[in-house]
């Protein structure tokens, strides 16, 4: 390798991580917006984030990166496919090309209305009226779409965004995930509703006080390795987790006084994308190697602690001793039986965030049919009320009462998060395939966690994901993980053996 090409890469990733360092200042200004800002102020955090969105893309797609990038391709620098190098430089150009087909204006007035369409958002879904949202969402699908045609697609719009958050991924690849496993998922839904076993599910819509909720939540994050002296716990209208940078990670969440579950299993998914942000490689921040592979593999991580560790009977056999003392009068005589049944409860659910393993999967088509919808144009935008309840009720058998248990649930059309929908269902699969394969490798998970054991397995994603960054993308990483292609096998086989001993099936 010659002096000059150790120069030009390492003028990339200095270029590189000076972008970073003006998008991390975006992430702090949009986490205090959508925490602790005044409602007043949404106008002039849209002009600031505009403005910051059109320098970081006019530092991105500067004439000296490209120049850059060429003269490091096919370089002996890139010999060894599955180096870091290799990947930051591969990653760096995936992104350049396709910002660099983006105009700067676009970014901007993209950025300045989704910052306005989010609070607008929040007030139509307080006041369950989508009348409200309907003019802000127009506008964003058609930004998006001036986006994705600027950006460029093979065969559906839809591709060019979806690509933002899973790259690679299409609406074939991503129907085919579905066509996989959906009927083996209805089928095992179907069995559930036709068993005679019921849990009592009254049991976690107690008196669950805020305060000792906010307690409880924080002490379970920081057990299986959230560290809050690089991160924090504040309130929101919809969970979510910000990377700001090395040593700041930040979760949210939303708390009801009257049901358990809602921020303590938030908190936990929340804490499973922190643990992820903080595992990355700080020496690498600023770089594709310190930074996540894909919004599914994200996902992956959130939805194993929430789910496959935090809905187990191993996790709650060391918690739930914790809880009752917590929760002595909601708690106090329960039986762990009918608690832990009550918390793995398969019903049909309005709230996405709220839903169960086995129906999880169901309110994520909803979503990816109705955004391929009106991204195509077949769907009009003021038409999704309808077609959501519609569709609602097909797959489920019941229909929202209202716009905020509806289509205003979710906050990621309002940030123009369209395409960001199918990677819940990418994490679920990609989240049993990796915990199937910590269990071969770490041994006994259950004991572990019957005893509050959990830094084993966070150091074993550490090692084998987080510190990785993008060095692999996601459908190879899966292989380079568990030595096999990404299947619904392992998320099916856990499905039916679990609810299958909870309903007798």
């Amino acid at each position: 390798m010659t002096d000059d090409l150790k120069k030009a890469y390492q003028r990339l990733l200095d270029l590189t991580k000076e972008i970073h360092i003006l998008n991390s200042t975006m992430s702090l200004l949009d986490w205090d917006e959508k925490t602790y800002m005044p409602k007043g102020g949404v106008e002039n955090r849209g002009n600031q984030l505009a403005y910051l969105a059109g320098l970081s893309h006019e530092k991105f797609t500067a004439p000296e990166i490209g120049d850059l990038l060429k003269q490091l391709e096919g370089s002996s620098l890139l010999g060894d496919p599955d180096s870091f190098e290799t990947a930051n430089v591969r990653e760096i150009k995936h992104a350049y090309d396709k910002l660099v087909k983006v105009p700067k204006s676009l970014v901007e007035e993209l950025t300045r209305v989704t910052t306005i369409a989010h609070g607008v958002w929040a007030e139509a879904r307080q006041k369950s009226d989508f009348s409200i949202f309907l003019p802000y969402l127009e506008k964003v699908i058609k930004l998006k779409l001036q986006q994705a045609e600027a950006v460029g697609y093979e065969k559906y719009p839809y591709d060019a965004l979806l690509d933002d958050f899973e790259t690679g991924s299409t609406i074939e690849k991503v129907a085919k995930v579905f066509a996989d496993f959906r009927q083996e998922l209805v089928d095992l839904v179907k069995a559930i509703r036709d068993s005679k076993k019921r849990p009592d599910p009254s049991i976690l819509t107690r008196d669950f006080p805020v305060d000792r909720q906010e307690r409880f939540g924080k002490e379970a994050a920081r057990v299986i390795g959230y560290e809050f002296e690089k991160g924090r716990l504040d309130l929101t209208v919809h969970p979510f987790c910000t990377g700001i940078g090395p040593g700041d990670v930040r979760i949210t969440t939303r708390y009801n006084p009257k049901h358990f579950g809602q921020a303590f299993f938030g908190i936990l998914h929340e804490s499973g994308h922190g643990i992820y942000d903080q595992g990355l490689d700080p020496q690498r921040w600023g770089t594709p190697g310190g930074d996540a592979v894909s919004l599914g593999i994200h996902e992956s991580q959130s939805r194993m602690w929430e789910n496959l560790v935090g809905r187990s009977k191993a996790f709650w056999k060391h918690f739930f001793p914790k809880a009752q003392q917590v929760y002595p009068e909601a708690l106090g005589k329960v039986k762990f039986d009918d608690f832990f049944f009550a918390i793995n409860e398969v019903a049909p659910s309005f709230i996405r965030v709220e839903a169960d393993e086995v129906t999880y999967n169901l309110h994520i088509l909803v979503r990816f049919e109705i955004e391929q919808s009106f991204f195509s144009g077949d769907l009009n935008a003021k038409d999704i009320p309808g077609a959501w309840n519609e569709k609602f009720e097909n797959y489920f058998g019941i229909v929202p009462p209202d716009d905020a248990q509806g289509c205003l649930q979710d906050v990621h059309w309002s940030v123009g998060y369209i395409g960001y929908f199918p990677t819940y269902s990418l994490g679920n699969l990609y989240a049993s395939q990796f915990f199937n394969q910590a269990k071969k490798e770490i041994g006994d998970l259950e004991d572990q966690f019957a005893r509050g054991e959990f830094a084993p397995l966070k150091r074993w994603l550490n090692e084998k994901i987080h510190k990785l960054g993008q060095r692999y993308r996601a459908e190879k990483l899966v292989e380079v993980v568990t030595g096999k292609p990404l299947s619904h096998r392992p998320l099916m086989d856990y499905l039916k053996s679990k609810y299958g001993q909870l309903y007798g099936i």
